[in-house]
C-alpha cells in the first residue's frame, strides 16, 4: 500500500509544466534574437563554446530535482504490515436533571451549571470509553446516544438548559428506565449510569428502576446537587426574582439525600454529595475506570513506513549534478578527437 502523508503539497507539481512553458518561450525568443543579429554559421563561429544541448540538459536535471524534492516533502509512505487495534472501555450514561430546582444557586454558579462544568471536565479525561447523555425533569429524553465522539458530547452538553424538557418535575425513575433501554443490546461491555440531581423525586419509583438496572448488570451511581440548607429557586435571575408558594413565600429547594442514597444502594452504585468545591465526578470516574473493560471497537490499520529521505536524496544529487555540468563546452575536451586518422 502506498500513500502521501501530506498529499496537499503535491499541488506544487503544477509549477513544473509552468517552468517548461517559460523555458520554451525564453529559448524561442533567444533563437529569434540570434537570427536577427546575424548569420547562424557566423554566430556559431563567434560563440564556439556555447552549447544549446547542455542548457537543455541542465534544465531537465533541475526539473527532475524539483520533482523529487516535492515528492519527498509530500512524505511518501509504503504500507508494510497490517495492525489490529482494539479499543477497550465501558459504556457510561449520564442522567442530568434539568428541572427548575437545578437552577438553585446554593452551589455556585448554580446546581445545573456546576454539574455541566464537571461533566465537561470528565469527558476530557475519558479514553476509549463510550458516553451518552439523558436529560430529565418531569419526563426524560436522550440528548446524546452512546458514542465515543467526545466533541459532540461536549457540544450537546453546552446546549442543555431547563427549557429542554417542557414537563416540570423530577422523574428519576423514568430517566433510569430510559437509560437502561439506551444501552446497546447483546453486548458484554460493562455499563454504568450516573444520575446527577437534587433528588426531589415525586414522579415515580426511582429505587425500583435502579433495582431493575442492577438486575441487568448496570451500575447506578448518584450525585446529589445541593446543600443541606438549600436555597430559593430563581424564576428570573436577572431581576432577582424567585419562585413563590401560594402564600407568597420563596420556595426553598433542598437536597433529598436519603432518596439518592437509596437509589445508589439499589443500583449497586455509589452516592456522592456535591459542594461548591467539587461535584464528585472525578471520584466516580475513578470508580468506573476500575470496572472490567471489554473490546468496544476493533479496527485494522496499516503500519506505514516513511520513504521521503530517498526522494530528497535523489533531488539533492540531481542539484549537485546540475551544478557540475557547465552551460558551455569544455575547450580542452573539444581538442580530443578519438576518431582522428593518424598521418603515415
Amino acid at each position: 500500500m502506498f500513500r502521501f502523508a501530506h498529499s496537499d503539497l503535491l499541488a506544487f507539481l503544477l509549477v513544473i509544466p509552468l517552468l517548461i512553458i517559460i523555458f520554451l518561450v525564453a529559448t524561442s525568443r533567444k533563437s529569434k534574437a540570434l537570427k536577427e543579429f546575424g548569420d547562424k554559421d557566423l554566430m556559431e563561429s563567434l560563440m564556439p563554446l556555447y552549447s544549446f544541448r547542455r542548457n537543455v540538459w541542465k534544465f531537465i536535471i533541475i526539473l527532475g530535482a524539483l520533482l523529487f524534492v516535492i515528492l519527498g516533502a509530500a512524505s511518501p509512505q509504503f504500507g508494510s504490515k497490517l495492525q489490529k487495534v482494539k479499543k477497550e472501555g465501558i459504556e457510561l450514561m449520564i442522567l442530568l436533571d434539568v428541572s427548575n430546582s437545578m437552577k438553585t444557586e446554593d452551589i455556585v454558579p448554580s446546581r445545573l451549571e456546576k454539574a455541566k462544568m464537571a461533566i465537561s471536565h470528565m469527558i476530557d479525561k475519558l479514553n476509549d470509553d463510550k458516553i451518552g447523555l439523558i436529560v430529565f425533569a418531569g419526563d426524560a429524553y436522550v440528548q446524546l446516544p452512546i458514542t465515543t465522539d467526545y466533541s459532540s458530547a461536549k457540544m450537546f452538553l453546552s446546549s442543555v438548559n431547563p427549557k429542554m424538557v417542557p414537563v416540570q418535575g423530577t422523574a428519576i425513575g423514568r430517566a433510569i428506565e430510559l437509560g437502561i433501554n439506551s444501552f446497546p443490546e447483546n453486548t458484554k461491555t460493562s455499563k454504568a449510569m450516573i444520575v446527577i440531581t437534587d433528588g426531589e423525586n415525586h414522579e415515580d419509583d426511582a429505587v425500583k428502576a435502579a433495582q431493575m438496572a442492577a438486575e441487568k448488570g448496570i451500575y447506578v451511581h448518584t450525585i446529589g446537587m445541593g446543600l443541606e440548607t438549600g436555597g430559593p429557586i430563581p424564576s428570573n435571575a436577572a431581576n432577582g426574582e424567585y419562585v413563590k408558594d401560594d402564600k407568597g413565600n420563596p420556595v426553598i429547594s433542598k437536597l433529598d439525600e436519603k432518596m439518592l442514597q437509596e437509589i445508589a444502594s439499589a443500583g449497586n452504585g455509589m452516592y456522592i454529595r456535591a459542594n461548591n468545591s467539587t461535584v464528585g465526578l472525578q471520584r466516580l470516574l475513578t470508580e468506573v475506570s476500575n470496572m472490567q473493560k471489554s473490546v468496544l471497537e476493533e479496527r485494522i490499520y496499516s503500519d506505514y513506513s516513511e520513504k521521503y529521505q530517498y526522494f530528497l536524496l535523489v533531488g539533492i544529487l540531481l542539484v549537485m549534478l546540475e551544478f557540475v555540468i557547465l552551460g558551455r563546452k569544455n575547450k580542452y575536451l573539444m581538442r580530443i578527437n578519438l576518431f582522428k586518422k593518424n598521418k603515415k
